[in-house]
This record gives C-alpha cells, structure tokens and sequence, in this order.
C-alpha cells in the first residue's frame, strides 16, 4: 500500500458545469468518490482555500499551459506564473505542471507526428528559455515546475521531451508525465521513469482504449476525432497495466501526486467515471 495522495482532475465535469455553485459540486463529488485532492485554480487563493475545504479535498498541483516557444508572449507567460506559483504557495502546493499550449496544426499530428513536425531549433531554445525562468520563478515560491508532455501540443513524443530537456535548466526544470499521453504517442512510460529517475515529481495517469487507439493511428486521426470515437476511458478498463508503472515509481522512490484524468467518459456521469478510477487504485493498493 503506498501512501501517494492521489487527486482527481475537474475535466471529466466539462462542459455541465460552470458555475460557481456547480464548481462546488464538482469538489464534494471528487471527495466522495474517495480522493484526496484536485487540482488547484491559477488564482484566487483565499476562495480555492475555503472552497477545498468545505470539501473536505487537499489543494494538488495545478496546470500552466503557454505558448513557451513564442518569444513575443514571453513576458505575459512570466506574468501568469508568478500569479500562479504565489497561489500555488499560499495553498500549500508544491508543484505546477506546465505544459505547451495545444495548436491546430498539432492536434491534426495527434498520435502519429513524425521528427519532421517538431519545432523549428531556434524556437525549441527558446521554449527552453523561458521554461527555465518559469522554473526559477517557481522555486522561489518552494514550488517544483514540472514539465508535462501532451498529445497535440509541440513537446507530444518521447524524442521531443528529451530534445527540450537537453536545453532546459534541470535544477529548476522538472518533469510530471502523462502517462496515458506518452502511451498514445507511442512511447514507453517504464522507460521514461528508468531516464528521468527522481526528476519525476508528479504525475497525471489515464487509460485509453486500445481499439480507438489503433484505429485511429491507422487512420491518421486528429485529436477531436480520437477523443469523439471513445480513446479516453476509466483506469482498469481500458489497455494500459499501472502496476509495473507503479512499481516503477515505487523503486524511484516517488512519492508525490498521482492525478486521476479521464478527459471524457462514455459513462452517464462524472461521478461514476471518478470512482470507477479509483476503486481500480484500490485494487492495486493505491
């Protein structure tokens, strides 16, 4: 049995409810379906505080998405991440996963892009200059940015993670994988967890669909196409086995948050999606 606070991300609620009240809702649901956290807001500290507890939840590490390598939004992006590290710190959580902004062109690529889709070098550089500042900015709050890959974004493959990493400042750069998202760009999640060791600080798990999955490579989906056909479903029913990955990380020593995701559910509700996942935990004594 570990003792991993494990949290559940707000997605599978979207698009049925956003209102401040529903928000609400959303948090008694995760806490009921017998989770320890979700992820926390980009601001407002002082209502996400009382919001999460009211739900009896913990606040996890929220999520930054940006254009890293656009020079021309290089100051906006430093200006959000210092909102959200400050809440990040005020809440109590002490990692932030930052991933690159989802593009068209990207999202038609999803799950079969080749080395001839990836960014242009000059532009790579300064994805990873500006990744770092975040990173320092980030550890002067006590919070660790970890980088998280993303089908349809520009860092989606195993090849394209350890290009940026090979620029990135390491003492402030960390990693918080997508497990379900490196599966689906075709790469290996015990592999990248022997590499990438104790720089592994957080990580977001998903299941997917092995059918959907094969299917849609063949046919050279784009990621709506993937997501309408079924691909995302909940932990233990679809192809992905967690518990070597587990092990994995387990052997790594770690020991931060695991963030339940199911972008969207076949199911009739949220709800259920959410404690199907994590009765499979259970199950493997998570």
């Amino acid at each position: 049995m570990t003792t991993w606070p494990i949290g559940c991300g707000q997605l599978t609620w979207r698009p049925e409810r956003d209102t401040d009240a529903d928000h609400a809702i959303v948090l008694r649901e995760i806490a009921d379906a017998g989770y320890d956290g979700a992820p926390a807001p980009a601001s407002g500290p002082e209502r996400a505080a009382r919001e999460f507890a009211e739900a009896g939840l913990r606040p996890a590490p929220g999520y930054l998405g940006a254009r890293f390598w656009d020079r021309d939004a290089r100051d906006e992006i430093l200006a959000r991440a210092r909102e959200q590290v400050a809440t990040s710190q005020a809440l109590g959580v002490t990692e932030l996963y930052a991933a690159a902004s989802l593009t068209p062109e990207r999202r038609l690529l999803a799950g079969h892009v080749s080395p001839e889709d990836a960014l242009a070098p000059d532009a790579l550089r300064i994805f990873a200059g500006t990744l770092s500042e975040v990173g320092r900015i980030a550890q002067d709050h006590g919070v660790a940015l970890c980088f998280h890959h993303h089908v349809g974004s520009f860092i989606e493959t195993r090849a394209e993670l350890d290009q940026l990493f090979a620029l990135v400042d390491r003492e402030v750069v960390f990693l918080g994988p997508d497990f379900g998202h490196l599966v689906w760009a075709g790469d290996d999640p015990l592999a990248l967890i022997r590499d990438y060791g104790t720089a592994i600080r957080t990580v977001h798990i998903k299941d997917l669909n092995r059918e959907v999955l094969d299917r849609g490579v063949a046919a050279t989906w784009d990621y709506a196409t993937f997501s309408a056909n079924g691909l995302f479903t909940e932990l233990g029913t679809g192809f992905i086995d967690y518990r070597p990955i587990f092990a994995a990380l387990t052997e790594q020593g770690f020991d931060g948050w695991v963030i339940v995701e199911t972008d969207v559910t076949q199911l009739p509700t949220a709800r259920e999606s959410a404690t199907i996942s994590r009765a499979y935990l259970r199950n493997l004594g998570i």
